[in-house]
């Protein structure tokens, strides 16, 4: 019988993290303690306090609300950057293993292209182009780590095309976007959900330093990169300013990597309790 999910420690741990961070995402959705927008010169650099518990920022803006609207702009462009990578690499990897000959040749020629670039270095070319907004930067994740997708999804397509069932599906008639939609991609579910929660985490660790270089979401909507990015100049006299938003990159990277290692376990047929 395959472990629980959630009853492993990495399952446990990994999901309590990430699930800290999708409430404190929807909570920031519809109310923050302060308006993690609003100025207040008179507070600037005010210590965590009980009113304003992780502290304020340069120009009095509370830092814990800012940390929280950060955590739905951060995680809403890692999720919109991963979806695009999912479909668009999905379909590219499913149309070049399966139907192989010129399609994959061509296919795999522009893919292996993106894939000779570093995923980081890509997305800043995007961004160069499309520029520093919101949609750039989901925009260029999206294709930096669709190449990886790509490959992987073509891979098991490659195994899967010569089993039986996909034999029985030709002989009885069916087109081939049938026979790929109804029993090649339902078997490619496992390594690319293995592969998401992975990718989640490059993108979430690629938003924050695009943002921190400037290149992500443009201030004043607070992002935990632009966060990290504006607290350099006050690392010694403002420590907070970092360490929260610094944190938060931390642990939800933890959290991710254990839930990755859970769902793999979960996953793979190999791994039984004894």
């Amino acid at each position: 019988m395959k472990r629980s999910l959630f009853r492993s420690p990495n399952g446990l741990i990994g999901g309590a993290l990430i699930g800290t961070l999708v409430t404190a995402a929807l909570i920031a959705a519809v109310w923050t303690p302060y308006n993690p927008l609003a100025v207040d010169l008179h507070m600037r650099l005010q210590a965590p306090s009980f009113t304003h518990w992780i502290g304020t920022d340069e120009f009095g803006r509370d830092v814990l609300s800012r940390v929280m609207a950060g955590a739905l702009s951060s995680g809403c462009v890692a999720l919109l950057a991963v979806g695009f990578a999912l479909v668009s690499g999905v379909l590219v990897g499913v149309l070049a293993g399966f139907l192989r000959g010129w399609t994959d040749r061509i296919l795999m020629a522009g893919n292996d292209t993106l894939l000779a670039f570093p995923g980081i270095l890509l997305a800043l070319g995007v961004m160069m182009v499309m520029g520093a907004n919101q949609w750039g930067i989901i925009i260029a994740l999206g294709l930096a780590y669709a190449p990886t997708v790509v490959r992987v999804v073509r891979g098991t397509v490659l195994s899967l095309r010569e089993k039986e069932y996909v034999e029985a599906s030709r002989m009885i008639g069916n087109p081939e976007w049938l026979t790929m939609w109804r029993h090649v991609l339902p078997n490619c579910v496992a390594p690319v959900a293995v592969l998401t929660t992975s990718m989640f985490g490059w993108v979430l660790l690629s938003e924050s330093a695009l943002s921190f270089l400037g290149l992500g979401v443009p201030p004043p909507a607070p992002t935990w990169g632009n966060m990290l990015s504006a607290a350099r100049q006050y690392m010694n006299s403002a420590v907070w300013l970092g360490l929260a938003p610094g944190l938060c990159i931390a642990l939800t990277l933890l959290g991710i990597n254990l839930l990755g290692d859970a769902v793999r376990d979960h996953l793979d047929p190999r791994m039984v309790q004894a």
